[in-house]
């Protein structure tokens, strides 16, 4: 899948490599809504919760946590409300925990490790979403897989975000606290400037870095962006 070359500015397949070796369900990690799922990979096992979708789509998202790692994002879990609210209008979520939080590259293999999971299970459009470190990740990954077919960033670094500049057509949605005092509302104007289009920028007045202040909104817009995205239309 991807082979090796040490060189730092290399693209990461030539730089790194990974192998999905196969999955093993049981139950969510955590606790909570959703199915366990563990990636066995030739860099480690990758912990997910996976979310069924009420009516098969063959389209779903796949979520990636900050610097951190974990699997709620946001807003106090909002990756999880938002994937099981998505799976009640036939969308599947992958929520991925890293195996090295904090680091971009393992990260990022991470999440395409997650994403060709789901298109092995028969959703091979999907959408990918990431918060904080995992906006870069979630740009990062976009590069190297077909399958992703649109992102959206929330409140993200700029580090693997200029990535954003290859999406190509596919569309990008760029979110962020306006009194974020963790990573300034300027990374996404700066995101929002390097993506092609087509492309949206949306921030949230008096909204810190984990948009719990618009939480509400936030939800609806992802909701909406998402069914858009991957062509499912409303209830």
């Amino acid at each position: 899948m991807f082979g090796d070359d040490e060189s730092p500015r290399a693209p990461l397949y030539e730089r790194m490599s990974i192998e999905l070796l196969g999955a093993a369900e049981g139950a969510a990690h955590g606790g909570g809504a959703g199915v366990g799922l563990t990636l066995h990979t030739t860099r480690g096992d990758v912990a997910c919760v996976f979310h069924r979708p009420a009516e098969e789509r063959g389209v779903g998202v796949v979520w990636a946590a900050g610097a951190r790692g974990g699997f709620d994002g946001p807003a106090d879990g909002m990756h999880g409300r938002l994937a099981e609210r998505l799976a009640g209008r036939g969308v599947a979520s992958l929520r991925v925990n890293y195996r090295r939080p904090g680091n971009l590259d393992e990260s990022t293999l991470d999440i395409l490790v997650g994403v060709w999971r789901m298109a092995n299970a028969g959703y091979p459009r999907v959408a990918l979403v990431g918060h904080s470190f995992g906006g870069g990740v979630a740009l990062s990954a976009s590069r190297y897989t077909s399958h992703a077919r649109g992102a959206a960033v929330l409140a993200s670094q700029t580090a693997g975000a200029e990535e954003a500049a290859l999406l190509g057509g596919r569309p990008l949605l760029v979110v962020h606290g306006e009194a974020d005092a963790v990573l300034p509302v300027s990374n996404a104007e700066a995101i929002y400037g390097w993506a092609p289009e087509p492309k949206r920028l949306v921030t949230y007045p008096g909204a810190g870095h984990g948009l719990r202040e618009c939480a509400a909104e936030l939800e609806e817009l992802l909701e909406a962006w998402v069914c858009e995205t991957l062509g499912i239309g409303a209830p």
